[in-house]
């Protein structure tokens, strides 16, 4: 392996850490505000975070690219509120099934998506191999053992509820695939993590005052935080929450949303894409590792078994391109 691909892998796999520990914040938001508070806030840091980039990405820029770009305002506010639209679903889902599941269980039940892609894309016209099918397979025994396994006819809500935020992230990529090719993708980047925000906040205000209750009820049995909502943060002058949230926000926002995002995008130049799904997929491992050591999980054998087939279907879902059959 030559120096450049190595320090590609080396970025994707600080890449997948920093996602992966992201889980971690996520769930520790929750100690202090509402779940829409905490992804209206740190998306819309992640947002501003990249505007730097764009100045800097626009100043390289020829004048008449410049003007092109200016005649497409209206393209850009239309695909990005389309990519922000689905990626707000795909976090609402994500971050309220974090409340009654583990972050480990979180982070590889987010990654079944590398599954779901493939087989979203028949109805768009365009293949699916064996592996994909096979890696269902996997998938989806790993799924039986995170949350079915020794629990007798119980179910996790909160790994239901991450399988259908998994469901919007399949469908997010396919999004952003199209759109990539029509749009600078910093700009698609940030303007969708700026709607993905601002449908946030207004879901915080309207959704966090009643969801703890709402949760109580479809798990009695949860521990489920005492967060303080927006309307009391801004009414109630309860802003001390926000000071508490201060390390889970800014790593949300800036290190799992900017500084991956830079990171990914760097790495991509010179990695092969089997290099780069397979290394970003061991971000269920990082978010599993850093529930054991910073949120007290205690993962049960059956646990570990899930995870190893999941990580073994997502693997498996990417052979052809492994074996250079697809780019």
């Amino acid at each position: 392996m030559n120096k450049q691909a190595f320090r590609a892998d080396l970025l994707l796999l600080l890449t997948a850490a920093i996602w992966g520990f992201g889980f971690v914040a996520q769930s520790s938001g929750m100690d202090y505000v509402g779940p829409f508070t905490y992804n209206g806030i740190r998306f819309i840091l992640g947002s501003l975070s990249l505007l730097p980039l764009i100045l800097i990405q626009g100043r390289k820029k020829r004048p008449a690219e410049t003007a092109d770009a200016s005649k497409s305002a209206r393209q850009k506010i239309l695909y990005t509120f389309a990519a922000g639209s689905v990626l707000f679903v795909a976090v609402a889902f994500q971050q309220i099934g974090i409340m009654f599941t583990t972050v480990g269980n979180a982070g590889f039940i987010t990654g079944f998506y590398v599954v779901l892609t493939p087989i979203f894309g028949i109805f768009l016209g365009k293949k699916t191999h064996l592996p994909t099918w096979v890696g269902m397979i996997f998938a989806l025994t790993g799924l039986y053992f995170i949350s079915l396994a020794g629990r007798g006819i119980s179910v996790n809500p909160g790994d239901l509820i991450t399988v259908i935020s998994a469901i919007f992230w399949a469908a997010h990529i396919l999004v952003i695939d199209y759109l990539v090719r029509r749009i600078d993708p910093l700009v698609l980047s940030s303007g969708q993590f700026a709607w993905c925000g601002f449908f946030a906040i207004i879901a915080a205000l309207v959704i966090d005052p009643v969801v703890g209750s709402w949760a109580a009820r479809i798990a009695p049995a949860a521990e489920l935080q005492n967060w303080v909502t927006l309307p009391d943060i801004i009414g109630a002058g309860q802003g001390g929450a926000l000071l508490g949230a201060l390390i889970p926000l800014l790593y949300g926002g800036l290190a799992s949303v900017g500084i991956a995002y830079t990171l990914q995008v760097v790495a991509q130049k010179d990695a092969p894409p089997a290099h780069a799904t397979i290394i970003l997929c061991l971000e269920g491992a990082f978010a599993a590792f850093g529930g054991i050591l910073l949120r007290n999980e205690r993962p049960t054998p059956f646990t570990f078994l899930g995870f190893a087939f999941m990580l073994g279907g997502m693997i498996v879902t990417q052979w052809d391109v492994i074996r250079g059959k697809q780019t």
